[in-house]
């Protein structure tokens, strides 16, 4: 299995100057190659590949007096410029054929300096120290090694974020970690106010760091308006801004990983439900705090960390009505308005939490199908008239499930 190991470097100023032309050259040759794809597609043409956008763009490029200066760099981070090209065609052409499940991908866009900055070295460019890592060309860069290297890179990517910090992501081959089998599952419901509720009835608060700086943030980009264009001013307040951002970024990226690392180790099967996160934005009351709490990231580190500790990652229908369905006797109650937090049962008289019964209905909708078979294999499904209430004593599995929980 493949992973991204990022670290922090910190480089001289003449490093920075070597890595600002650097980012340059990649930038321009990935405008100049996107350039004319979209050119060519106007006039009717088919995509050349990335062989023939080498050779004009790189190879023949430093040849004239306009791109001359492409010499003066490392010509591994240009070709992997154009590969980067030609992977952001192919992703874009499979998602409009429907060979690439997910969201529809757009068109490759041009790249901008005020953007983070990126450049790949593969295999020849780069070599891993002790206390520094060498690149062609840039010299040797000092590292804070916070983990060691599972293994040897195949590739490493110089990256600067908008915030003007230096990064090195190196792709490594790591091995699997399953964890022991301890039987236990989960059923997890996403929510606002408590950014997950367990089915066992733990529920963890939403840092929400975007709404906790969010008046700080308000005022720095007022002074940001206010800066004339182009101005050193204007870059001091812009660097403020993104700093923000990015420590805004690293504390709901630090949370989720913790959370995420803590319910695969806990538990052998984890069950969450498919929300349609990209319609619950277009809500303009929630947009902003549905944003701010990062579901479909935590989703994604649920799914990579099941695979390499070997965990059962599974996802429900969003058309389930956890919410709706009494986690005790499995009738359902009707839509409830948001503001209804818990509420009884119609049919049994329970008293339910609104998030902790979701989340055992997710966990069952889940689990329960696959374990509620007769002698023969077929589903057991008892009238309404016939199904136990929480006071009587019955083997059926919506009475037994409840002692588990």
């Amino acid at each position: 299995m493949k992973a991204r190991y990022r670290y922090r470097v910190y480089p001289t100023n003449t490093q920075k100057t070597a890595l600002a032309q650097l980012f340059g050259c990649c930038r321009v040759v990935w405008n100049d190659a996107l350039a004319f794809c979209q050119e060519s597609y106007q006039k009717g043409n088919k995509y050349i590949g990335e062989s023939e956008l080498q050779k004009r763009f790189i190879t023949q490029a430093k040849k004239s007096k306009n791109r001359e200066w492409l010499k003066d760099v490392s010509n591994i981070p240009l070709q992997q410029s154009i590969k980067d090209l030609g992977q952001a065609f192919s992703n874009f052409f499979a998602s409009c054929k429907g060979k690439r499940k997910g969201k529809k991908v757009r068109l490759p866009r041009f790249k901008k300096r005020s953007s983070n900055q990126s450049a790949r070295f593969r295999i020849g460019g780069f070599k891993v120290g002790q206390h520094n890592v060498y690149l062609t060309k840039i010299g040797k860069l000092k590292i804070e090694w916070s983990r060691p290297l599972p293994s040897e890179p195949s590739s490493v990517t110089i990256i600067k974020d908008c915030a003007g910090r230096y990064f090195l992501s190196f792709v490594v081959e790591i091995n699997l970690f399953p964890l022991k089998d301890n039987n236990q599952s989960v059923g997890i419901d996403l929510g606002i106010t408590d950014f997950v509720t367990l089915s066992t009835g733990e529920k963890v608060k939403a840092p929400k760091p975007l709404k906790k700086r969010l008046k700080r943030l308000k005022s720095l980009q007022r002074n940001l308006s206010r800066k004339q264009k182009g101005s050193k001013r204007r870059e001091v307040a812009r660097k403020r801004v993104t700093k923000l951002h990015a420590k805004i970024k690293n504390t709901r990226t630090d949370f989720l990983h913790k959370l995420s690392t803590k319910i695969i180790r806990e538990n052998q099967t984890i069950v969450l439900e498919n929300l349609n996160v990209s319609g619950l934005i277009k809500n303009r009351k929630l947009s902003r705090g549905i944003s701010d709490l990062g579901w479909r990231s935590f989703r994604a580190m649920l799914e990579a960390k099941s695979i390499m500790y070997g965990r059962d990652f599974r996802v429900i229908d969003r058309w389930e009505p956890t919410s709706q369905r009494c986690s005790c006797c499995g009738e359902i109650g009707g839509k409830k308005a948001l503001n209804i937090r818990e509420w009884n049962c119609l049919f049994c008289g329970a008293e339910l939490d609104r998030d902790i019964n979701a989340s055992v209905n997710i966990l069952n909708v889940a689990v329960g199908h696959t374990e509620t078979l007769n002698g023969r294999g077929d589903s057991v499904r008892l009238p309404p008239s016939k199904v136990a209430t929480v006071c009587e004593a019955s083997t059926t599995f919506k009475a037994v499930q409840l002692s588990l929980f």
